[in-house]
């Protein structure tokens, strides 16, 4: 019976605890966006982009420390340890963090917004799923099967130059990214073969 009028007690003042987080939490979500992307605005990024940068980033605050909600979530549905879940997510997910500055650093990148004809919009869309790969296989270390230091190293400056959305290191990206690509394979096929 005492356990039960001490819970009785606790609800209340956890509801209102609650109700107070709301609502100083709600105004700040609610503005958060306008009062983030008006510097970057002022700076010289295109609002849209600022506006996306914003949103971007509090999308991928689902998996990054300190939140990481997604990944605790999938640590206690699968019976995993949370916070090795939490940092092999955020392993896979780091290219991810650098797609926004894509868009808002140059107004070429704007074209990953589909903002723009549509050959710069396949131009800029291909070298930064190029760039995401290369940077994948970087700071992953894998392709077909591991890479040697000097192909890591390659392929993250071949990722580098094809997330500067200008047409000559899209091209040297490119052909980098594709080297470490064909000399990885063929290493691999003749251990396998």
């Amino acid at each position: 019976v005492v356990v039960e009028s001490r819970r009785w007690h606790i609800q209340p003042r956890v509801k209102q605890r609650h109700a107070l987080i709301r609502r100083i939490i709600r105004p700040l979500r609610q503005r958060g966006g306008r009062l983030l992307s008006r510097p970057l605005v002022e700076v010289g990024a295109a609002a849209p982009a600022a506006h996306m940068f914003v949103f971007y980033y509090a999308v991928l605050s689902e998996v990054s420390p300190p939140t990481a909600l997604s990944p605790f979530a999938a640590a206690a549905i699968t019976g995993g340890n949370p916070f090795r879940t939490t940092m092999i997510s955020w392993k896979y997910v780091t290219p991810a963090f650098v797609v926004p500055f894509i868009f808002t650093l140059d107004p070429r990148g704007m074209a990953i917004l589909l903002q723009g004809p549509v050959v710069e919009v396949l131009w800029v869309s291909l070298s930064a799923a190029l760039g995401v790969a290369a940077l994948a296989a970087g700071l992953g270390g894998w392709i077909r099967g591991p890479l040697s230091i000097v192909e890591r190293v390659i392929a993250l400056v071949a990722a580098v130059l094809l997330f500067i959305p200008e047409p000559l290191t899209t091209v040297v990206g490119a052909a980098g990214f594709g080297i470490v690509t064909g000399v990885h394979w063929t290493r691999i096929g003749r251990q396998t073969g």
